[in-house]
């Protein structure tokens, strides 16, 4: 997985690549010629008190140490550069994909391992990629460029080669092969400590209420020894592999030294071929080296990069036709035709044959039980979900077969939890419609009660909401959440249990405004509150799934039992007549 991502993501930055190389091959040339130039000084200058020689030979390994520096900065730079970009856009490309998911994909995933794929593993690719172009790179070059000088050197202490190397690679393998499944497990126990400290810090005020704070911290301790101990165990593993590398290292500088020391005293080696021998060993064991610090972060990156690719290779189950049907006069007509909806893997449907008309000019009101499937039919109009069967037709095209910028410009969505974005008021009613002038933003709030506080704001439309729109009540948030509906003038609205938090004063007083607004529209409301719904052209009653009533407030109550159930435990005989 991970080479396949490199592969696809590093292809627009080829040109960088191949000067990365080439720079990196000219700075290793020059790494590598500077042990020989010291040889020469030693056995042509030093021994034979040749200044002159030493004076020039020091010259050119000062031009090749200026040139061998000169590469590594630049490289090092554009290396930087590519690994930099790389995170950039995987992060882009996941955002995008991510945007795409519809609310099945994102229950598979869920949200803190979508952010951690998102942070953590990227940044994992991004620091082998950057290690590759820097460290990588070169161990290589120097690897084979060292084993080559060496034997130009001295072949019999070359010998030496044969049992160094495989020793090292061995001890390093077997190192990392025990390493990949805690790298596997680390990054799932951060998913774990994400998903604790977003329940926790999102349900801060309940865990305070009910006084549970030392429970939470027990939560959030277990996740977080886990990952301690998983982390603990790999660093342990790492922390062996750096002493294996100097043990074997050091045991090579002392043979070469002694079987060298040997050499010299027979007179077949001079004293500078044999520093110039232990330079070269000691290039190639850092290579060696330099490849293992690679191994430590490759298994990890691998992990990451596999739960990178499975979020991109994430295909969204509600997708865009390929030859979407024009819409032609914006009516506003929802039509649900024998619908049907069960979730991946269950036994039974949610939704089981539900069918009615939703006319523009009338509204009407979805009720039923908790669990009975109020929101899940309602976020089918949008293609929150796909229909798994029948079909849901707006102005008598299936919505699968409308564009989904044509069906969502039709459509103003107020959700069951009234999110607001970070930025300020008019920021979040602009999201309903882009070029909205600050006089609809005051209507649209006039009609949905949040004038008169947002007027009282020190800034107005530009008062500070910060994220989650938590430094307003609940109240208010909702009033916002349907002001900016409103301000989108659709010809279908949504309103998924929308007035729950309003006050029947100001629930009244809303869906009296709400009338001439909505005049012209097609209204679907979901609501359990009796009196928010007692006024809808038709109500829509809703049990397991299935359609048990559908008439006005006054004819179900007279006839539908499941309806009356619904109304008596919130009204009295006297106030539901």
């Amino acid at each position: 997985m991970l080479t396949r991502l490199l592969r696809t993501s590093l292809r627009p930055y080829a040109p960088s690549i191949a000067a990365v190389l080439a720079l990196q091959l000219a700075q290793t040339i020059a790494t590598l010629y500077l042990p020989s130039l010291n040889a020469d000084i030693i056995d042509l200058g030093v021994t034979r008190g040749d200044t002159g020689y030493i004076v020039r030979t020091g010259g050119v390994m000062l031009l090749v140490s200026l040139a061998q520096v000169v590469c590594a900065v630049v490289a090092v730079y554009v290396g930087a550069r590519v690994a930099m970009s790389l995170g950039r856009d995987v992060r882009g490309a996941l955002f995008t994909n991510v945007q795409r998911f519809s609310a099945q994909e994102m229950g598979r995933f869920g949200a803190p391992s979508l952010i951690t794929r998102t942070t953590n593993d990227v940044q994992q690719v991004q620091m082998v990629v950057l290690l590759a172009f820097t460290i990588m790179v070169m161990a290589p070059i120097m690897l084979v460029g060292g084993v080559v000088m060496a034997l130009r050197e001295n072949v019999e202490l070359s010998a030496l080669l044969l049992v160094v190397v495989p020793v090292l690679g061995l001890c390093v393998g077997l190192i990392v092969t025990r390493m990949v499944p805690y790298f596997r497990a680390m990054q799932k126990r951060i998913d774990a400590i994400n998903a604790v400290l977003r329940e926790q810090i999102a349900g801060i005020r309940v865990v305070r209420a009910f006084v549970r704070e030392r429970h939470e911290e027990r939560r959030f301790a277990v996740a977080n020894d886990a990952l301690f101990e998983t982390s603990l165990r790999a660093g342990r593993l790492m922390a062996l592999m750096f002493p294996t590398v100097m043990l074997v290292m050091n045991a090579s500088s002392v043979a070469v030294l002694w079987f060298g020391g040997r050499q010299i005293a027979a007179g077949d080696m001079e004293i500078g071929s044999l520093t110039a021998y232990l330079s070269y060993l000691m290039y190639i064991l850092m290579a060696v080296m330099m490849s293992t610090m690679m191994f430590v972060m490759v298994p990890r990156a691998a992990v990451s990069a596999e739960r990178i690719t499975e979020v991109l290779d994430a295909r969204a189950s509600v997708v865009e036709p390929e030859r979407p049907v024009p819409l032609g006069e914006r009516v506003g007509r929802v039509a649900l035709e024998g619908v049907e909806f069960r979730y991946p893997g269950a036994e039974e449907p949610v939704l089981n044959d539900v069918s009615f008309v939703a006319e523009p000019g009338r509204t009407t009101a979805v009720v039923g039980s908790t669990g009975s499937g109020k929101t899940t039919l309602l976020n089918l109009v949008p293609r929150l979900f796909d229909v798994t069967g029948g079909a849901v037709r707006i102005d008598g095209v299936d919505v699968r077969d409308l564009a989904r910028a044509d069906l969502v410009s039709m459509l103003g969505l107020v959700p069951q939890k009234a999110y607001l974005f970070s930025g300020t008021v008019a920021d979040n009613l602009r999201y309903g419609k882009a070029d909205a002038t600050d006089d609809e933003l005051w209507s649209a709030l006039e009609v949905a009660q949040a004038r008169d506080f947002v007027e009282a704001l020190d800034d107005g439309l530009a008062a500070p909401v910060v994220q989650g729109g938590t430094n307003f009540s609940g109240g208010q948030r909702q009033r916002l959440a349907i002001a900016r509906a409103v301000v989108r003038d659709p010809a279908v609205y949504l309103f998924d249990d929308s007035f729950s938090a309003l006050d029947y004063a100001t629930d009244a007083r809303l869906r009296a405004a709400l009338a001439p607004r909505t005049r012209r529209s097609t209204v679907i409301v979901v609501a359990q509150r009796v009196a928010t719904i007692r006024d809808a052209d038709q109500i829509v009653v809703l049990d397991h799934g299935r359609i048990v009533g559908r008439g006005t407030h006054a004819e179900l109550l007279a006839t539908n039992e499941t309806y009356q159930e619904i109304v008596y435990s919130q009204l009295s005989v006297e106030e539901a007549a």
